[in-house]
């Protein structure tokens, strides 16, 4: 059973990410950046019922490179109707990037990170960000975002952070801002029940129960989606599990929220 080596360090850079998503969210109300790279020059639809949805795809290769050349994928979304959230997407993969959460990051959104990434990338190294978006109930619009960085070694490192978009206040619903009043303490008793129903699935918990919960304890997350069966909370590689399981996903059925969460984001 492999030993939680990178666990401080992941842990701490979704950290990061998550306080550029809430910093940037918290400025709804102003204007976007001038300079948003994932948003497309066209005209706003004429549903704005729906949230118009366009991908915005490319992958690159470290320019005047000719072998094992780093390399640099985006397969994200971009939102005609709401360029805010555009932004919002923008900034945050370019901030899932960097494998030091201390480190200052000297660009704010993916066309600034590019110059920087071939400046600075090695050979062999490679980037891939990714957004998607896995639901649109009513007001909300719930996103995952994820990023993939191999930069040498056995493997790469991926990390995923969920957005839960609340359209008509222009801003991310935090899971503070989705629970009733005093029931995050009854949220993380459901998620730590989540937590001991995929542990029955994990043959390595399975095999010494004691010593899988030394090394891999239940830890709390507010990385969570508004999904269609439930709250999903996804878990970093080497958090909860050894890497060899990925990245933990636990999901808790509505029914188990009822009186949880607000009753506006219950279906």
């Amino acid at each position: 059973m492999q030993a939680p080596t990178r666990a401080p360090r992941r842990a701490a850079f979704l950290l990061a990410a998550s306080a550029a998503l809430a910093l940037l969210a918290a400025c709804g109300s102003g204007k976007p950046p001038p300079n948003i790279s994932l948003a497309p020059q066209v005209a706003p639809a004429a549903d704005t019922q729906a949230l118009a949805v366009q991908p915005v795809q490319w992958k690159r290769s470290q320019p005047g490179c000719s072998a094992d050349c780093p390399s640099l994928e985006v397969d994200s979304v971009a939102f005609p109707q709401e360029p805010r959230l555009t932004a919002l997407v923008d900034h945050a993969l370019a901030t899932m990037t960097g494998l030091d959460p201390a480190a200052p990051r000297p660009y704010i959104d993916l066309a600034e990170f590019e110059p920087y990434y071939w400046r600075t990338a090695q050979r062999g190294y490679q980037v891939v960000l990714k957004a998607a978006v896995l639901r649109q109930a009513g007001d909300l619009a719930v996103l995952q975002l994820d990023s993939y960085q191999y930069t040498g070694g056995a493997h790469g490192i991926p990390a995923t952070q969920y957005l839960n978009w609340q359209r008509s206040r222009n801003r991310v619903l935090s899971l503070a801002d989705a629970l009733a009043p005093g029931q995050r303490p009854a949220f993380m008793q459901a998620l730590r029940q989540a937590h001991a129903a995929w542990l029955e699935t994990n043959p390595d918990a399975r095999d010494d129960r004691a010593a899988y919960d030394k090394l891999w304890p239940f830890q709390e997350s507010e990385n969570y989606a508004l999904v269609d069966d439930g709250v999903r909370v996804k878990y970093d590689a080497y958090s909860i599990a050894p890497y060899s399981h990925g990245q933990p996903e636990l999901t808790i059925p509505y029914a188990a929220l009822r009186g949880v969460l607000k009753p506006e984001y219950l279906p």
